[in-house]
């Protein structure tokens, strides 16, 4: 009986004794975020090299966003129009090509796509793009990455982390009404 109760009171003190927090370690997260740091930086330094040489060749002539996309019009409003604003209703009809200008979405595909601006949610390259147009205007936009469909693609037609070129024509501007 005394052997038996021997390890039951050994097992008693050890389980009572003060346990020591262990402290999570944030080495591994902290180098991730680091290199994926990195890695997005250098992304976004090629895409714009793609970008450059894709104006070089073109006929248009492009201009660059604070955002890191590049744009140029095939048909621009010479009328002092209006720009959309937060919570005006936008229709527009768009196409999406690959750099190399192969057709991934056609306009039939994609269909005429009416929303509010800043109140939906919608691809960020759509997003802001729209936001420096006037109606009736035929933007060309070449969108990072990051901008459009990210690491992931769409899961059909566009790969990952791949920069694509939008054609955006906004059909009209519905002004929110105060």
């Amino acid at each position: 009986m005394r052997l038996f109760l021997l390890p039951i009171c050994f097992l008693f003190f050890i389980n009572c004794q003060e346990s020591e927090i262990r402290r999570p370690s944030n080495k591994n997260k902290k180098l991730f975020l680091k290199e994926s740091a990195i890695r997005n930086k250098n992304r976004f330094e090629i895409e714009q090299e793609l970008f450059k040489k894709f104006a070089k060749n073109s006929t248009l002539e492009f201009y660059i966003s604070e955002s890191g996309f590049w744009y140029a019009y095939k048909t621009k409003t010479k009328i002092n129009g209006r720009i959309p604003k937060k919570g005006d209703q936008v229709t527009f009809s768009y196409k999406i090509e690959d750099l190399n200008n192969n057709l991934l979405y056609s306009k039939k595909e994609l269909g005429e796509v009416s929303f509010f601006i800043d109140e939906e949610d919608l691809i960020p390259a759509l997003r802001r793009g729209i936001k420096i147009m006037k109606e009736n205007e035929v933007v060309v936009f070449l969108f990072p990455s990051y901008l459009c469909f990210g690491y992931r693609g769409d899961g059909e037609k566009i790969g990952m982390n791949q920069p694509l070129k939008f054609t955006i024509n906004l059909l009209k501007i519905k002004q929110k009404k105060t």
